[in-house]
């Protein structure tokens, strides 16, 4: 960094700079480095973050491109709207209808004034998909996660997590002051080892927190001896489906359906804004414990009520999951050839749930990558550090029932194009890193 606050780094200048040098700045000067950094991304055209959509999410979308300003058609890759339901017309209707009937919005909190018989439908129909007694419903999804650990667990209560969990999970675990532990990720054998000593600390409950699908890695965590572990050693099983509800299990009702383990998973935390393609989140328990975080979850109590167009789109998302048991089969159809043909060009990546991710080689300037993506047309997400670390770099790839084979293949072709032009750089990147380790 130069004297007077600049940044003198050309295109090495990354996220790790911002996060090393600029967090320690005061405000206005940490501010201004930052945008010292999108500043650079514009200049060199890979400032692809808050890309306009101006057409409904679907398998082909309408964007104003951010370089020339023009609207462009690309085949959406990046969407989490898993079984293309934002633009069933059996959901559409019924939002429009919602929002007929009951106005915009509830101006208020569900404990005070913000409580319909749509909200309370939807309950019952989450707390039926998941097999409990009850469910209640959040503003977002980030919300549910926060609210149901901090009021679940408290400083004489023991969390152990997945070492892959979500930050909201994780944001949930430092509000509450639980001591907590993580565990590397899917390790049952440091699971059983976190119980065995958690049994033996002064604590009143433990909990378990997992993801029945991961959302960088696609892959799931196993549920079911988990589930076992936990009923050994008397903890609470907590399990975040957000990207497993409505996609796992021969019905879409989520990872317990795909374990056979449905009605055992004692709370259970999922989201609107993946399959049901809207915002909002949900936790499914017992009577007791929804009861309990409808007054101690304060994401609940001080949050306003979803609107009941978001509600009721989301009740007909219900609807034809039940009804159209054939997008979750195409859904799966695609994921398995997007996947084996992928594994043929040398990609290894799971084929159960609806997220694939491709893995950045060191050597791969991930955002050159992206621009490349994004010019042949093809919109999928890129994640970075410090969302992940350096050497987990991926573009993540989401698929829909609603994608058809010629949109599978023209996304294979790409991949396999876009990592051919970046080979050399990998090549180079791998040789330098055996020249270190020989060394």
């Amino acid at each position: 960094m130069k004297t007077d606050g600049s940044y003198q780094g050309g295109e090495n200048f990354d996220l790790r700079d911002v996060l090393l040098n600029g967090r320690s700045l005061p405000l206005q000067d940490r501010t201004s480095f930052f945008q010292q950094f999108l500043q650079g991304l514009r200049q060199r055209e890979e400032n692809l973050c808050m890309r306009c959509i101006n057409s409904p999410s679907d398998r082909e979308v309408s964007i104003l491109d951010p370089v020339s300003g023009k609207e462009r058609t690309m085949l959406m890759f990046g969407s989490n709207n898993y079984l293309g339901l934002a633009t069933h017309p059996h959901v559409v209707k019924m939002a429009a209808d919602a929002l007929k009937m009951y106005g915009a919005g509830l101006g208020g909190p569900p404990l005070l004034n913000g409580y319909t018989s749509l909200h309370r439908e939807l309950e019952e129909r989450l707390a039926a998909l998941k097999g409990t007694e009850d469910a209640m419903i959040y503003s977002s999804g980030y919300g549910a996660n926060v609210g149901m650990v901090s009021g679940l667990t408290g400083k004489a209560d023991i969390m152990l997590y997945d070492a892959y969990s979500h930050a909201s999970f994780c944001d949930g675990i430092s509000l509450s002051g639980a001591q907590s532990f993580l565990f590397s990720h899917n390790d049952m054998t440091h699971l059983a080892m976190l119980l065995d000593r958690a049994k033996n600390r002064p604590h009143n409950d433990i909990f378990v927190g997992v993801e029945g699908v991961y959302s960088m890695d696609g892959d799931l965590a196993p549920l079911d001896k988990i589930l076992a572990l936990c009923k050994h050693y008397g903890a609470y099983l907590i399990v975040d489906d957000a990207h497993g509800t409505g996609v796992m299990g021969s019905h879409g009702r989520g990872s317990a359906e795909q374990f056979a383990i449905e009605g055992q998973i004692p709370v259970t935390m999922g989201t609107f804004s993946k399959a049901f393609t809207a915002t909002g989140g949900f936790v499914a328990a017992s009577k007791a414990i929804v009861d309990y975080l409808r007054f101690f979850a304060r994401s609940y109590m001080f949050s306003a009520s979803l609107p009941p167009a978001t509600i009721a789109t989301v009740l007909a998302g219900l609807d034809v999951l039940e009804q159209e048991p054939q997008r979750l089969v195409r859904l799966h159809e695609n994921v398995t050839y997007a996947s084996e043909h992928l594994r043929r060009i040398g990609f290894a990546t799971p084929s159960q749930s609806a997220i694939l991710p491709l893995r950045v080689p060191l050597g791969m300037n991930i955002r050159k990558a992206s621009k490349a993506f994004h010019e042949r047309g093809i919109f999928v997400n890129s994640v970075e550090y410090p969302a992940v670390p350096v050497s987990q770099q991926r573009f993540r790839i989401s698929m829909m029932a609603t994608h058809t084979r010629e949109d599978i293949e023209r996304l294979l072709a790409v991949i396999e194009e876009v990592w051919s032009l970046f080979s050399n750089d990998i090549l180079e990147a791998a040789d330098e890193d055996h020249q270190r380790n020989a060394a």
